[in-house]
């Protein structure tokens, strides 16, 4: 599986540079172009635009 996603909350499995992919709910994350940076072994957080569950992929 290429694009790996990890859900807000889940650890991650390795330090970098994260973006939201889609939310959860509403399924649509493209207007939310953020990048987060992570370390191994912390939670993801939600949407730093919406406030809401997003999944998360590797920038």
């Amino acid at each position: 599986m290429a694009d790996n996603k990890f859900k807000t909350g889940e650890k991650a499995p390795e330090s970098g540079e994260f973006k939201v992919d889609s939310l959860v709910n509403s399924g649509s994350g493209n207007n939310d172009n953020t990048t987060i940076s992570i370390e191994k072994g912390e939670q993801f957080p939600p949407s730093p635009s919406s406030n809401e569950a997003a999944y998360w992929v590797k920038a």
